[in-house]
């Protein structure tokens, strides 16, 4: 179980959910994992002490990745604690359906500054500390990106933004050793679900008949196939959307 022995990761809004379940995925195949959140401390220092716990190395930072000092001094602080990066996971976002009556300019601003603009200064950053040995970029997307769901208008354009960054730069990066890649999952159990009232619900009892898979994904669903992106495994696959989705958003 070292296919990311020695590596350094940061995962943003990893203190639940997708996030958690890839940093502890990272951290037991050898990785350093940094575990990025937004207000979530008492969740961000449960994962890095179930890293600790099971013999890995974690430290959490605090930072909303749509301000861009925070985003500065998350990856100094990696910096000064592991002195380099290999692996960066955009997985911080936010989602809000509503009917387009209801549609807000501050419910816009809020998540395309957090799925996009997060993103996009999160790996302006990581490109600083790669360096000339190169570095792994898998971007946390929706299979709402290719198949928009009713009332999530915003939310999906945001996606869509995000797997369109995914490739432009995969180009951009030509001959410097980097990969970029999107994970495009379906409908996940995780704390912002179930809070949300999804799980359980009628709604997803409709997608899961609907999924050829037969049941609602669970965040290590995702990260199994994040380790693989961000391992030598996958190391001729880049700019690339792959939905992780149980086939109810098959490409």
């Amino acid at each position: 179980m070292n296919k990311l022995k020695n590596k350094v990761a940061v995962v943003t809004g990893a203190s639940k959910g997708i996030g958690a379940s890839i940093a502890k995925y990272f951290a037991a195949e050898g990785a350093k994992v940094v575990v990025n959140y937004a207000s979530s401390k008492e969740d961000a220092e449960k994962v890095v002490k179930q890293i600790i716990d099971n013999g890995g190395t974690a430290i959490s930072v605090q930072g909303n990745v749509s301000k861009e000092s925070d985003v500065i001094r998350l990856f100094e602080e990696t910096k000064n604690t592991f002195g380099t990066l290999d692996i960066l996971v955009n997985n911080a976002g936010v989602y809000q359906y509503a009917p387009i009556e209801e549609f807000s300019t501050v419910s816009f601003h809020e998540q395309f500054n957090i799925n996009v603009l997060g993103s996009l200064l999160a790996i302006q950053q990581s490109l600083k500390l790669f360096g000339e040995k190169g570095g792994n970029i898998i971007n946390i997307s929706s299979g709402a990106s290719n198949t928009p769901l009713p009332t999530g208008s915003v939310y999906s354009a945001t996606k869509a933004a995000l797997d369109a960054i995914t490739i432009s730069l995969s180009k951009e990066f030509r001959g410097r050793n980097i990969r970029i890649n999107s994970i495009l999952p379906g409908i996940v159990e995780t704390e912002g679900s179930r809070s949300a009232g999804f799980i359980g619900s009628d709604t997803e009892a409709k997608f899961v008949a609907t999924t050829p898979l037969g049941r609602t994904g669970q965040p290590e669903d995702i990260a199994k196939v994040a380790v693989f992106l961000a391992s030598d495994d996958a190391a001729w696959i880049t700019g690339e959307k792959i939905s992780v989705s149980g086939g109810i958003f098959g490409l």
